[in-house]
């Protein structure tokens, strides 16, 4: 179990999306929830995002995995990070369920690095929130302003900046939280063996919004209304600051009506950047199975890292989860609320509920698709 150790509220109030912070013993008696070993192990598989940072003398050089062997890097100044592992390794869930004060459509994942000393990833900007957890080991982190900042050696490319004057400078011990919002400029060095876990949350850009409007708009033969308009400029070669607004007005038109955007957005916000444990059964199994299964005392849980969500007033009445759209119309609103907020239901749950022919297709579904699965 672990427990944050500050007012959730009053952080939200003063510093979510705001300005970062430093809070020390955020968990007490912090335990690492995997060990160096096993995140090697994981790095090691063709499916999990991984990468190796090695501190050079004329900066930092990125080495992609999967990796079969450590031993070549030495003993210091190179860093293992791998991403997801809430996805793959179910022991780190509970980390990631203190931080569930805030939305789940948000959350990005749980990514975990192991570091020798004087590793790091050199100074640079997330476009996202991230909430930086210390495990066992120091590492000194600075953060700086969020005004302008060169990129680093004027490469447009690189995701590197200059250095930059900090506004925090600290040393993180076990236990012990920075949280940096978006544009803010940050680097961290290790200072003894240390394992470090980020918590990243992430909302959509304009461009992701607008691929997936033009994406569903093409998929679904929709948006075909036109500009239309009643006055004409007299000189042949300008468009009137009228007709340019009444244009872009056409894409205003599509968030101005439910109907138009929730599906498309439950798709895109449920939908994960990084792989998922996804194992669909090879034989589909039947709700008749299923029932039997409940009955013989299995929970049901989901897999890691899977989105199970729903909208405020959805003129649809789905689910979306990984980036589908799930019909569950007819189906009890409450006990809905309960699958896209809960990652396991009970057995006690289960048995009353699947007396719900609509709702039994729906968790046979979930099930086949590898998204669920039966738990002790």
């Amino acid at each position: 179990m672990y427990t944050l150790n500050f007012d959730t509220a009053e952080f939200i109030s003063k510093n979510w999306q705001q300005k970062p912070i430093v809070i020390k013993n955020a968990f007490k008696a912090f335990e690492d929830p995997i060990s160096a070993d096993e995140l090697a192990g994981l790095a090691m598989e063709e499916d999990i995002s991984s990468r190796i940072v090695k501190t050079e003398a004329d900066g930092w050089n990125v080495i992609q995995g999967p990796f079969e062997d450590y031993d070549e890097h030495g003993d210091d100044k190179w860093q293992l990070l791998v991403q997801a592992v809430n996805h793959w390794y179910p022991e780190s869930q509970p980390l990631v369920e203190a931080f569930r004060f805030l939305p789940d459509w948000r959350f990005d994942d749980l990514m975990v690095s192991f570091a020798t000393p004087q590793g790091g990833i050199g100074p640079h900007i997330d476009n996202y929130d991230v909430f930086l957890i210390q495990g066992e080991g120091e590492r000194r982190w600075k953060v700086g302003h969020n005004g302008v900042h060169q990129c680093r050696g004027g490469d447009a490319s690189s995701p590197l900046v200059e250095d930059f004057e900090p506004i925090i400078d600290v040393v993180l011990t076990k236990g012990d939280m920075l949280y940096i919002p978006p544009g803010y400029p940050h680097c961290g060095e290790t200072l003894s063996l240390a394992m470090s876990y980020s918590i990243g949350f992430r909302a959509p850009s304009q461009q992701e919004l607008l691929t997936q409007i033009a994406d569903t708009l093409i998929d679904n033969n929709t948006g075909q209304h036109r500009f239309t308009s009643t006055e004409e400029s007299a000189n042949h070669g300008v468009v009137s600051q009228t007709q340019q607004q009444g244009i872009m007005d056409l894409l205003a038109q599509l968030a101005n009506y439910p109907a138009q955007y929730q599906t498309m957005l439950g798709k895109l916000l449920s939908q994960n950047r990084f792989e998922l444990d996804i194992n669909p059964f090879e034989q589909a199994i039947s709700e008749t199975d299923v029932i039997e299964a409940v009955e013989d005392g299995a929970n049901i849980q989901r897999i890691g890292g899977l989105k199970v969500l729903t909208l405020e007033s959805d003129t649809q009445e789905q689910l979306y989860v990984n980036g589908e759209a799930i019909c569950v119309a007819g189906i009890n609103p409450e006990i809905i609320s309960i699958i896209a907020n809960d990652h396991a239901l009970t057995q006690a749950q289960l048995v009353e509920w699947l007396a719900d022919e609509k709702l039994l297709i729906v968790i046979t579904q979930f099930i086949n698709q590898g998204w669920f699965f039966f738990s002790e």
